[in-house]
């Protein structure tokens, strides 16, 4: 386990928790009260580092590396070998930053797309750390086009620091890429579920990012601009970037109070990278939770609700 810097009391109190049972382990003497004692100083310094983290230390728990990525969160809460994943946009070939795929919760099949990070430098690049082409949001235009040809519900997996800035994604149009997804997803006759995992950064994720319900985890963020990059252009360096965090107001509560996301789903004690099964388990039960409650609602309000979601978010003088 990797520790953020503001995680360092809560290592300390690990490592003594986890010497103290391996030294019962080794010498058999009974250090059952003192492991208790350490366990319950454990939950209580998480608990109190957790109680007011700065929007900055949400970015960072975000961005953790033993968080779980958009193909754990598939993978766990789907039915054992019901996951297939789909590739290819069938026009310039298979962006490996966005993946998508039918697969079965219980007994109702969705079709799952994400952004897909790398757990390491190789994958990392083979994903260009979760960053989409064109070919990538087009290839999940094509994804959930198929779900709504057979009627299968959508969940969107949103991580990613924002669309590929490249050279070439530019000369593919990415900007038209992302346009057309939102026009579409406006449009779509099947429950659009998304759900904010970590990074929620610009059009990156609103290619993806159109849906009935969204929500968020707790230690999610959601912007048009990273902090770093906002920090940048208003200041010219990133000394600033804890102070864009704030002004942003990129934090799951933040965007709940503004009223642009539907829910926040809260997580394990400590972050979903402490207890990855626990953040598995909570976000299929929102997920099943959403989509009973869409089910109901026949194609044409399930349509008219959506689109009357995003004409009345903000508002304007006249």
């Amino acid at each position: 386990m990797e520790y953020l810097d503001f995680e360092k009391p809560i290592k300390e109190i690990q490592d003594q928790y986890i010497n103290c049972i391996l030294i019962q382990k080794k010498s058999g003497v009974n250090m059952k009260e003192v492991c208790t004692q350490l366990q319950e100083k454990l939950e209580q310094t998480i608990k109190r580092l957790h109680h007011k983290l700065t929007p900055w230390q949400r970015v960072q728990l975000s961005r953790h590396p033993n968080r779980p990525y958009t193909l754990d969160y598939i993978l766990s809460i789907t039915k054992k070998d019901s996951f297939i994943e789909l590739h290819g946009d069938r026009h310039i070939g298979d962006d490996k930053a966005m993946i998508g795929g039918f697969g079965k919760i219980e007994d109702k099949t969705f079709m799952f797309i994400g952004t897909q990070k790398g757990k390491n430098t190789k994958e990392r690049q083979y994903r260009r750390f979760g960053m989409p082409n064109p070919e990538g949001y087009r290839k999940a235009l094509r994804l959930m086009k198929l779900a709504e040809k057979f009627h299968k519900p959508i969940v969107s997996f949103i991580d990613t620091p924002g669309a590929f800035p490249g050279i070439e994604a530019e000369e593919r149009g990415q900007g038209e890429a992302i346009g057309k997804n939102i026009y579409e997803m406006m449009c779509l006759k099947v429950p659009i579920i998304v759900i904010i995992i970590g990074e929620g950064a610009s059009g990156g994720a609103l290619g993806i990012g159109i849906g009935d319900k969204v929500s968020m985890m707790e230690n999610s963020w959601y912007s048009v601009i990273s902090p770093e990059s906002c920090s940048t252009i208003l200041w010219g360096n990133w000394e600033k970037k804890e102070k864009s965090a704030e002004l942003l107001k990129l934090t799951a509560e933040d965007m709940y109070k503004l009223n642009l996301i539907d829910d926040i789903i809260k997580e394990p004690l400590g972050g979903a990278h402490f207890h990855p099964e626990l953040a598995y388990k909570v976000v299929k039960k929102q997920i099943m939770k959403y989509y009973k409650q869409l089910s109901f609602f026949d194609t044409e309000v399930l349509i008219r609700n959506r689109k009357n979601k995003y004409i009345s978010i903000g508002f304007f003088y006249d």
